[in-house]
């Protein structure tokens, strides 16, 4: 569920660039504006999503968030490309647009609540590998929808042409493509998930983790991280089309295939996460975070530099290296968070005389609250990213 999730998510990254094909036309702002409507949506959803868990159940919710994942699929499939939308007036077909991109942001949702609940499954010593490798299979969704959705969409002519216009692509598949699998994933999570009562936080344990420094701190350091991944995931493939045209007009099977550019960064972000936290279950994540920003931030002033000799290969190289050490430090980051939350509860156990067992229990809770939280918030950074890239846009 969390791979469809994030396919659904970011599927507009590849909608919007193929828009004209099917004749409608969308000014660059536009088309950033309905790239970023489904990032920010995601962002809001996971605050009620991590709530949901201790509220519903892990598998009632997951079974719930995987079944909403119908309705974006579903206006994908026959809202978007409809010939009715076609020959409406250009405000009309953004409102639309948009409209059916916000819900698309259900998909950004299932994350944190997925990461919430698998917290309470795996022994401290193997947090940091279980919570990279489940929230890895949900990054992969990005890469996933980036390969497949391209081919797809243009494979699908083919058999719609005798009912089309003739156009180089057929939107309808990009949606159609994922009503069995988001079927698989909700009869899967309703038959075969488990729910622990320990997983059942009280609305205290959120109190407490808000209260708590070392929140906002991981909050933070999961914009720099999670919000550069899915922000460029959103975001590079409209970038490379703005700043790039010449080089795309030399090679017409980049320029068609644009979109499945950004799936190579996808993978390696969601490939580096669980080594991330393998990683920082040996040398310890504070460290491997430090490593993955110190490199983020080199090989963006090489970007940079890119841009400014208009060096495709140099720019497309930085950044998937950009995205390697996303996940990398997505991973450590995340590893950090029930570490540092039992070593608080161990401190407050013995400074207060507590119960050790009870008192591990409630930091626990707390620590499944941060990873919720922290979640949400470094999702934002994503939003970010998109809002500069859009104005740098327009300049």
């Amino acid at each position: 569920s969390d791979l469809i999730g994030f396919g659904i998510w970011v599927i507009w990254t590849i909608i919007v660039i193929n828009l004209a094909n099917v004749g409608i036309t969308m000014s660059l702002s536009e088309q950033f504006l309905l790239t970023l409507v489904p990032n920010l949506i995601g962002s809001l959803l996971r605050i009620p999503y991590t709530f949901a868990v201790p509220k519903f159940g892990g598998r009632a919710w997951t079974t719930v968030s995987a079944s909403l994942l119908f309705v974006p699929a579903l206006l994908l499939a026959f809202v978007v490309p409809s010939g009715w939308l076609l020959h409406q007036v250009h405000s009309t077909q953004f409102q639309v647009l948009f409209a059916c991109a916000a819900t698309a942001g259900v998909g950004g949702g299932i994350f944190s609540s997925s990461m919430a609940n698998i917290s309470f499954f795996y022994p401290e010593r193997k947090k940091g590998f279980a919570l990279g490798l489940n929230a890895a299979g949900g990054n992969l969704g990005v890469a996933t929808a980036q390969l497949f959705v391209p081919l797809v969409i243009i494979v699908g002519v083919a058999s719609a042409a005798v009912k089309l216009p003739k156009h180089q692509v057929h939107l309808a598949y990009a949606g159609l493509m994922w009503l069995p699998l988001i079927a698989v994933a909700t009869a899967g999570a309703w038959l075969y998930m488990s729910s622990l009562s320990q997983a059942k936080a009280d609305p205290k344990s959120y109190a407490g983790a808000l209260r708590s420094p070392q929140t906002w701190i991981l909050s933070f350091l999961y914009i720099g991280t999670f919000g550069s991944f899915i922000g460029f995931s959103f975001a590079l493939p409209l970038v490379i089309k703005n700043t790039f045209p010449d080089f795309l007009a030399g090679h017409p099977f980049i320029a068609t295939y644009l979109a499945g550019l950004g799936f190579v960064g996808a993978l390696l972000g969601s490939a580096a996460r669980p080594l991330g936290g393998w990683l920082s279950d040996r040398v310890g994540g504070a460290r491997v975070t430090l490593v993955a920003f110190v490199g983020m931030a080199a090989f963006t002033a090489g970007a940079v530099a890119a841009v400014q000799r208009r060096s495709f290969p140099l720019f497309f190289g930085c950044y998937m290296v950009i995205f390697l050490l996303t996940g990398l430090g997505n991973g450590s980051t995340y590893k950090m968070i029930p570490s540092i939350f039992a070593v608080l509860g161990q401190n407050h156990a013995d400074a207060s005389g507590a119960d050790r067992t009870s008192t591990a229990v409630d930091f626990k809770r707390r620590a499944a609250a941060v990873i919720g939280i922290a979640g949400a918030i470094g999702a934002f950074g994503g939003v970010l990213i998109q809002v500069v890239l859009r104005q740098a846009s327009l300049h």
